[in-house]
């Protein structure tokens, strides 16, 4: 039996059933038992598996999903790390990422308000909230950091947006369309309720970004933060945000 601590948060136990049925699907026509275990520190997945083929299914979930650092001693200065928002500007101007890090304490990784500036806004002086505002960051939105300095005495982690994560906004503002985020439902439940909402004109590509939580993009003319009242029916317990480069090209050329 492999037991391993996913790099999936969830926010509420309802979730749980959701990445079972997530995991489930990924390993059809596999010979292996998946078991959810709970949850450990703040909402990491823990999970079990089992069978002939764990060691597949193991590797498959260490390459997509990822597996927590779990320890400080894990954290490599210029490592980069997956994690979730934790929050935005609470603790003065910085922006807090859960990058499963909670031994011997919890460590979340910050980027400092100014580096998010010259990342994201051409060095502008422009308020950590928002930044978050124009590019949709939010509570338990997977983002990646690359780790620029370490403190494991203080278990500080001192990080900037990834590369990968900058190139990933750059290509969703050139593209000019809309995106909606959606956290805490699964590929199956978006897709569905897409499908019953009779949204599939609006909807062009459907983007995961873990295993609950998506980037929907809207055909060009289709104003993202108008489906949220359509799929929100349906997704209840979803959180929704926007990503609108219209709003964020007009902001940033006034």
């Amino acid at each position: 039996m492999t037991t391993l601590i996913l790099l999936t948060k969830i926010n509420a136990d309802s979730q749980l059933n959701q990445i079972s049925k997530a995991l489930d699907f990924s390993f059809k026509g596999l010979e292996v038992e998946t078991k959810i275990l709970g949850v450990v520190a703040d909402g990491w997945v823990q999970i079990a598996l089992s069978g002939e083929d764990e060691g597949i299914a193991t590797n498959y979930l260490i390459k997509e999903v990822g597996i927590c650092p779990s320890n400080f001693g894990n954290v490599k200065k210029f490592s980069t790390l997956k994690g979730y928002i934790k929050n935005i500007g609470k603790n003065g101007a910085i922006l807090s990422v859960d990058v499963g890090v909670f031994q011997p304490k919890i460590g979340y990784a910050t980027i400092e308000l100014r580096r998010l500036q010259a990342q994201l806004v051409d060095g502008e002086k422009i308020a950590i909230r928002k930044i978050a505002e124009l590019f949709g960051l939010c509570e338990y939105l997977p983002v990646n950091v690359k780790v620029t300095g370490l403190n494991e005495e203080k278990s500080r982690i001192d990080a900037e947006l990834s590369s990968k994560q900058i190139r990933k906004y750059m290509v969703w503002r050139e593209s000019l369309l809309d995106r909606l985020l959606v956290l805490g439902s699964s590929l199956h439940e978006v897709k569905a309720t897409i499908e019953h909402a009779k949204l599939e004109r609006d909807v062009i590509d459907v983007e995961p970004l873990g295993l609950l939580e998506h980037a929907l993009t809207c055909k060009l003319g289709t104003d993202a933060a108008g489906l949220i009242p359509k799929i929100g029916r349906t997704l209840r317990n979803a959180k929704f945000a926007v990503f609108n480069p219209k709003t964020l090209r007009d902001f940033l050329n006034t």
